[in-house]
């Protein structure tokens, strides 16, 4: 059927309820309208589901929800895992709740038991909960940090971590075969309930969740010894993160953490931000604000799902309160952990690691050197760090230390397996805590680790292209990449060139092809002269291409020139190209 044909097959079906059909015949003067909603199906990739919410193939909603799940639920049968169940966990967002009901009771009806959680809860203990109740899999209902009308699907796999291969495809593939939303069973709560089917969880796995957060801390006296000098503004913008980001925090001791009053509250509406992004600095705007009247010491932002923190530490020089990049608080973070920890057992395990992925800071990779650690480097999603965690496991080589990507997500210890705002939350409270027994600032520790490893400076650009030709021309600006691999960029020149997608890295002086080593994916990356780079994706989440770079200076105005220079010729690159 075309996109015309299924419109007027959801308007005639008995299964699809009135008010979906109401919203439909709304639109039904607007051929545009009908033909984003309907000319495709909603696609599940490998982060999952995420669109706008409302009525149509193409579209966030009960049916596309319930779809989805019978294809999960397929999959798991046909691997014969449905004893173990499933774990559901949803956000503050539009229709999360019951977007999570659907979820589980579709699962129900396939006979695999759910356990939802009786309210919302952040998505690393999500994480947790699918290792900690033995589940063969994990629902989360979030957009992230989306704007309000969009929501999400993501799906997880029995190590906590976002499904990756082979189940990523095995999955997909069987979502794909529900054609007929007829034959999407789902079944009454009651009946589910009553045949131990659909169970309510919270306090069983919140309690165990905290405790393994506070199993993190290495310096406990140092919290004593600053726990009423200390302020600490937190917002968790509308979001997952107040009740258990301030409860761990009140559990270590910390007594001087303010919440942003106007954000406090879960709301899917988030009316005082336009854009509930802790990497955006607008986010910030209450927080800072509430700052400067308490002259805190830092101020932390999580986002709806409380798996990404966002940072300002204050400058006692200047007074001013200075962001930190992801770059900078997962480096700042990762100097914190691995320094600590060797500073107080005397060394670090031999075969210690610190993963990173292809599009973050090369200062990781000094720290790493300093240290005398391994250096991991995956794809871009926190999944694959936790596929590092789950190779360790299984192998009995290799120990975690730290992982962080650029998007303001980091994990410490292995209690989950993504990215974690609540322990990252706890320890830069407790880093603070610790620099301040030293008569530092967090931002003097990050002065220290740039006069250390050098003014490393990264950033990303990105440009939206909306649907069905954006699209197009996302894929346009890759393949005209691809084809043509620029000789120099920024003035600098390429040394090597990385096309993940075809598995090879070329060496431009000499032409030399060697392989990626890790999985297929649409990413090009180019290594330029004097520890510089540039990366270029398309989002697996938004309708942008993306535009990451980095460079290492010999100062802080050296780095900031430098970057900025970059910056303009990666745009100008592009806008040579739409």
């Amino acid at each position: 059927m075309d996109y015309k044909e299924l419109y007027q097959e959801w308007l005639a079906n008995p299964y699809f309820d009135e008010a979906t059909k109401e919203e439909l015949k709304s639109i039904a003067d607007d051929e545009n309208e009908i033909k984003e909603r309907f000319y495709t199906d909603l696609e599940f990739g490998t982060a999952g589901l995420r669109g706008v919410i409302g009525a149509g193939t193409n579209r966030m909603n009960i049916y596309t929800v319930r779809k989805t799940t019978q294809g999960l639920a397929n999959y798991i049968n046909g691997i014969g895992a449905q004893d173990k169940g499933a774990a559901i966990a949803y956000d503050s967002r539009r229709m999360s709740p019951e977007f999570a009901q659907e979820a589980a009771l579709c699962l129900a009806a396939n006979g695999i038991k759910a356990y939802i959680f009786e309210s919302l809860r952040p998505t690393p203990e999500l994480s947790y909960a699918v290792r900690k109740l033995g589940c063969i899999a994990g629902i989360n209902i979030t957009a992230s940090h989306n704007p309000p009308e969009y929501n999400g699907y993501k799906v997880y796999w029995e190590d906590g971590a976002q499904i990756t291969p082979p189940h990523d495809t095995g999955i997909m593939a069987e979502v794909k075969k529900v054609t007929d939303y007829n034959t999407v069973k789902t079944m009454d709560k009651d009946a589910a309930q009553a045949a131990g089917l659909y169970q309510v969880i919270g306090k069983e796995v919140d309690d165990p969740y905290i405790e393994e957060l506070k199993k993190q801390v290495i310096h406990p006296e140092a919290i004593k010894a600053a726990q009423k000098d200390l302020k600490i503004v937190y917002t968790p913008l509308h979001g997952t993160g107040n009740i258990p980001a301030r409860r761990v925090l009140k559990e270590l001791g910390f007594e001087n953490v303010y919440v942003v009053p106007e954000q406090e509250l879960p709301d899917g509406e988030f009316p005082t931000v336009s854009y509930p992004n802790p990497e955006d600095k607008a986010a910030f705007k209450l927080a800072l604000e509430l700052a400067a009247k308490l002259d805190a010491d830092l101020v932390l932002a999580t986002d709806p799902d409380a798996d990404r923190l966002g940072v300002y530490v204050k400058d006692t020089k200047t007074g001013e309160y200075i962001t930190l990049t992801g770059n900078m608080s997962g480096c700042l973070l990762a100097e914190y952990e691995i320094g600590q920890r060797k500073a107080q057992n005397g060394s670090l395990p031999e075969d210690g690691a610190l993963i990173k992925t292809i599009v973050t800071s090369n200062m990781a990779d000094a720290i790493a050197k300093y240290y005398n650690i391994r250096l991991i480097e995956v794809l871009t999603g926190f999944k694959f760090i936790g596929q590092q965690i789950l190779g360790f496991e299984k192998s009995g080589k290799g120990t975690y230390l730290f992982g962080f990507e650029e998007s303001y997500g980091c994990l410490i210890g292995t209690h989950a397996r993504d990215k974690d705002a609540i322990v990252a939350t706890m320890a830069l409270c407790e880093a603070a805590a610790y620099y301040k027994t030293q008569g530092k600032t967090l931002w003097d520790a990050m002065i220290d680790m740039y006069e250390k490893y050098g003014y490393y400076k990264d950033d990303v650009k990105s440009i939206t292209l909306k649907g069905i030709e954006g699209l197009a021309k996302i894929q346009e600006i890759m393949e005209n990449l691809r084809k043509e691999t620029p000789a120099e960029i920024g003035g600098c020149k390429v040394l090597s060139a990385r096309d993940y997608k075809l598995d090879t890295v070329k060496n431009m002086a000499t032409g030399e092809v060697t392989g990626t080593g890790l999985p297929a994916s649409n990413v090009l990356y180019y290594d330029l002269e004097g520890d510089a780079w540039v990366c270029v994706r398309p989002s697996g989440t938004e309708p942008k291409v993306k535009f990451y770079y980095g460079i290492k200076g010999s100062s802080m105005e050296d780095a900031e020139q430098k970057s900025e220079a970059l910056g303009k010729e990666v745009l100008a690159m592009v806008e040579c190209m739409l």
